[in-house]
């Protein structure tokens, strides 16, 4: 695939201060597809910002302005640090003449990126891009668990079109599926019908109310550990810190909440895939969503920076504390290990299951699971993923 011919090159000229130009800022450090450099050569990278100005699947106002590029103004002006990875922006997707083209050409170019262990950044656009973001998997024939940090769970009906409100159920009813979880972060009651949320519960996805989220925010690491790939939807994060997004709400995570989010996705081994949707460049005054997005991104790579790759695998348990609890509720003891390099949790599933698109029998989990089994209580997570796998 020539990824040349399906992006628009960003004009340098427009970043000509001081700010950009200083020898620590992140825009010297960045392999850009630009006017004057031209694309970037061998694609020797690890993540790829994708700009995708496509509002056309969104049921609000469409925004005329350009979103990657607000975003741009503030990434590229943050300052480097010693850690930062091998990152090229290969500029704003050429859309297509409908907005299925649009979907299936940035599908074909996800599954070009994965084939080549390239990460791609989606700065969208609207939320419904997620569904083109799972057709990169799709084609591959690759299961996924998704997590969205969102106000709602984009179920729709199967009636409905696919729209920035419907992306996630039109992902459950594609044929052949590879979706084997869904994690929804951040739910607001109010804006989820209790059909959707018995919907979810049918499905054994995993969903958290916002409230229950930001009494302990370490407790969405594990959550967003066992995902593949992480869509973000700016209007979970509340007005006060994001005003300019296609559905403002007084509620809502902080800013900083969001960022830690964002660093716990880079860390995470396993994520091949990220996306920010639903900002309103139109209202962003003072830049400060933009702002918002670009530290979100850059806590992305700071996650990134700092993986520690410790997936458990059956060959390399000598690098795991094993913990064995017996549980007089359940025929068979739960097995825990602890990474002795990161200290992190997983929890083993039964070996026996061999559902297909299981792609691990090793559940991420906090030492609140562990405690809940010492408890003779079962770890809800491990629960529902054992109903999913049965």
């Amino acid at each position: 695939m020539n990824l040349a011919e399906l992006f628009q090159p960003i004009d340098l000229a427009d970043y000509s201060r001081d700010e950009f130009q200083v020898s620590d800022a992140l825009m010297q450090h960045i392999a850009i597809n630009s006017i004057t450099k031209g694309f970037p050569g061998d694609m020797d990278i690890d993540v790829v910002i994708l700009g995708v100005n496509e509002y056309r699947g969104t049921k609000s106002p469409k925004p005329q302005s350009n979103a990657p590029d607000k975003i741009r103004k503030a990434f590229y002006a943050l300052k480097k640090h010693s850690q930062l990875c091998r990152l090229a922006d290969v500029g704003n997707f050429i859309a297509g003449n409908s907005i299925n083209d649009t979907y299936h050409a940035l599908g074909a170019i996800v599954t070009d990126l994965l084939q080549r262990n390239i990460i791609p950044v989606i700065i969208g656009g609207s939320q419904d891009l997620t569904y083109a973001h799972y057709l990169g998997y799709a084609n591959l024939e690759q299961a996924i668990n998704i997590t969205g940090v969102d106000p709602a769970f984009d179920l729709g009906t199967p009636e409905d079109e696919l729209n920035d409100q419907t992306y996630i159920g039109k992902i459950v009813l594609s044929n052949p599926n590879y979706l084997f979880n869904f994690s929804n972060l951040g739910y607001q009651t109010y804006y989820v019908g209790q059909e959707q949320v018995h919907l979810m519960e049918k499905l054994f996805f995993d969903a958290y109310r916002l409230g229950l989220v930001r009494e302990d925010l370490k407790e969405t690491e594990p959550i967003i550990r066992n995902a593949d790939m992480i869509s973000f939807d700016m209007t979970s994060i509340r007005q006060s810190d994001a005003p300019s997004v296609l559905k403002p709400s007084p509620n809502g995570f902080y800013g900083e909440e969001a960022c830690q989010m964002m660093y716990y996705a880079g860390m995470n081994d396993r994520l091949t895939g990220a996306g920010l949707y639903n900002l309103n460049p139109d209202e962003d005054h003072h830049d400060q969503t933009s702002g918002l997005a670009a530290q979100m991104i850059w806590y992305f790579l700071e996650g990134f920076a700092n993986r520690k790759m410790d997936l458990p695998v059956k060959s390399q348990q000598q690098n795991f504390t094993v913990y064995r609890v017996p549980l007089p509720s359940y025929k068979d003891e739960i097995v825990f290990l602890k990474s002795k390099k990161t200290e992190r949790w997983w929890i083993e599933l039964p070996s026996e299951n061999k559902n297909r698109l299981l792609k691990s029998h090793f559940l991420p989990c906090s030492y609140k699971d562990y405690e809940q089994a010492c408890s003779d209580e079962i770890p809800d997570r491990w629960w529902q993923a054992l109903q999913k796998i049965s």
